[in-house]
């Protein structure tokens, strides 16, 4: 069990969650009860066999304090909130420019824009430090992530977009892969693979994103968005299309970025991981609780933002960018302009 300011991460198996007046009183086995005041949480994350008491579950949907499950692999599963927060006029015109492919495209379209930039400038900040042959590659794979944003304004619908996207996404892969300075003990990392992932870096990647999708569906919500109504992902029940469309531009900092850290500074290892049957790898107890203390203490740091003219802490981000799209959807801006590393 790891409490990181105000997120309690709870990951303890068998442990369970009650309320107790106005605190939360953690149950582990054969271990101390412990109490933490409600007022110092505005989030509670659980993974795998946590239970949680009706009563709390209750007292945090009144004060509008997210619950959210997560697969021990870090795989998002759901989540209680309390009431829709947000007006309907918003969210209306949010459904309106969905239904309007003259005003859905360019918003998706500048998604796929902010993922494929800030993938760029993580392969060009390692090339500054790579060996020559290493250097030139990163450079090379840069200039065809920066070929195909110059192609992205010509596209006329979302299912060409998308393709853009995943030969984005593979010619950045394949990047990292060479970024990468894991132990001779690790499974080799080639590619992209989830559902499930099959080695160790895959199973960190799949952790690090699912932290990052219920960062932005908390921000997609505390804005008054409609989370499931997206638009470059498509719709589907039970799919968080636009949290999922946001968190595009985040990945390669929120995710990307801390993964390669932890991985190239040795803090995560071999004994970090565990395989399944199956062939599936996820994090093991130790491996989780690092990279939830590295992940709050990524959140963090600050980054510059163009629009607001100043830095922001990442956990602010999502937020923000919400708030740019909400002003897109009312008409107060011209275009969604995401989040972009400079």
């Amino acid at each position: 069990m790891t409490e990181l300011l105000n997120t309690l991460y709870v990951q303890t198996q068998g442990a369970s969650l009650h309320l107790d007046h106005d605190s939360l009183k953690i149950v582990i086995p054969e271990a101390a009860k412990r109490t933490l005041p409600l007022r110092r949480l505005d989030g509670i994350v659980i993974y795998g066999h946590v239970t949680v008491s009706a009563e709390l579950l209750t007292r945090c949907a009144d004060d509008g304090r997210a619950v959210v499950w997560m697969s021990l692999s870090g795989r998002f599963l759901g989540r209680v909130d309390g009431p829709v927060r947000g007006n309907v006029l918003l969210r209306h015109a949010q459904h309106l420019a969905h239904a309007d492919l003259a005003k859905r495209l360019p918003v998706a379209r500048n998604c796929v824009a902010g993922k494929l930039h800030n993938s760029r400038q993580v392969l060009l900040r390692a090339a500054r430090d790579a060996t020559t042959s290493t250097q030139a590659s990163l450079r090379t794979l840069a200039e065809e992530l920066d070929d195909l944003l110059g192609r992205l304004p010509d596209t006329t619908d979302i299912d060409e977009l998308l393709g853009y996207e995943g030969h984005a996404a593979r010619l950045y892969f394949q990047g990292l892969a060479a970024i990468l300075r894991t132990t001779p003990d690790f499974a080799s990392f080639t590619s992209r693979t989830r559902r499930p992932p099959t080695d160790p870096v895959n199973a960190l990647l799949s952790f690090l994103y699912g932290l990052t999708r219920t960062l932005v569906h908390g921000a997609t919500e505390q804005v008054g968005l409609d989370p499931y109504l997206g638009f470059l992902h498509g719709l589907r029940p039970g799919k968080p299309a636009l949290a999922l469309d946001l968190m595009e531009e985040f990945r390669p900092i929120h995710a990307d970025r801390l993964a390669l850290n932890l991985l190239n500074r040795k803090q995560l290892r071999a004994e970090h991981f565990e395989s399944l049957p199956g062939g599936a790898v996820q994090l093991t107890d130790d491996g989780r609780r690092t990279v939830l203390t590295e992940w709050q203490a990524w959140k963090t740091r600050e980054w510059p933002h163009k629009l607001l003219g100043r830095k922001v802490s990442a956990s602010l981000l999502p937020v923000i960018q919400a708030r740019v799209l909400a002003r897109h959807l009312r008409g107060e801006l011209p275009s969604y302009l995401p989040w972009t590393l400079t």
